[in-house]
Parts: structure tokens; sequence; C-alpha cells
């Protein structure tokens, strides 16, 4: 089974995919926002398609831990998520993503434009290999065995 990654914008949704063995995480482009039952088939077609097993999404904290207006509507998008989905949902800390995506991309050198695409793409990309890294460290913690 593969992981889906996902930071969630108000009208873009970027997408990474964990390989196989969940040790790397790969883009897997963008999608634009439409109605429910659009998002449903959606999601559920791409769940399919790339046997996801399981869903990261951004969490975006403040930088004090505390939540606010836009953590809220990712907390209602993974609850949705969950429910069509039928998979696990974790939310998962997201502070200093969107930052290090525009360093990304400045190193790259893409242009304006093309960075409202990317962004979220990047993102989304930075959270699953966060969680990833994360889930491989703890695997091997001796605490754990």
């Amino acid at each position: 089974m593969r992981i889906l990654g996902i930071d969630h914008g108000d009208v873009h949704i970027g997408l990474a995919l964990s390989d196989p063995l969940e040790l790397t995480a790969q883009p897997l482009g963008q999608y634009h926002l439409r109605g429910e039952a659009e998002n449903k088939a959606y999601f559920c077609d791409l769940i399919r398609r790339q046997e996801v097993g399981e869903i990261v999404v951004g969490f975006p904290l403040r930088m004090d831990g505390s939540s606010g207006t836009r953590a809220e509507k990712t907390r209602g998008f993974a609850a949705w998520l969950e429910k069509t989905s039928g998979l696990p949902v974790v939310l998962w800390d997201e502070r200093l993503t969107t930052r290090q995506a525009i360093g990304i991309m400045h190193e790259q050198k893409i242009r304006t434009k093309a960075k409202r695409t990317v962004e979220h793409q990047i993102s989304a990309i930075l959270i699953l290999q966060a969680y990833l890294d994360s889930r491989r460290r703890h695997s091997h913690d001796p605490q754990d065995r």
C-alpha cells in the first residue's frame, strides 16, 4: 500500500504519493477543488488507482501551536476525506513547509505564474516525507520493541 500526502488549500490541493516501500514521497500533482460529488469521485478513484492505504494531511498550526480558521477548515476536510475514503487520515504538523516550498521554488528559479501551482505540490511532498521519516525513526526506536 501507499500513503497519500495532501497540502490542503482553499482552492488547490497539492498531492504527493509514497513509493510502495513507504520510504520516499513523490509528486502527484494538484487538484482543483470542485463540488462535493466531484471531489468524492476524484479522491475515491485516485485512492483505488494508486492503492492508497493511508492519508496524511498537512495541519496548519500557528507557530505557538494553536489552531486558527485555516486549521479548522483542514480538520473538516480531513474528517470528510476519512468518511469518504474509509481510510485512516493523519493530521501532520505542517509548520514552515510553505516557507521551505518557497525556498525550493526560489532555488529552482520557478516563474511567478507557476509558483501558485507548484507551491502546494512541493508542500505535499515535504509533509509526506516528514511523516515517512518520522515513522521510520520511530520504528527503529528501541523503546518500541
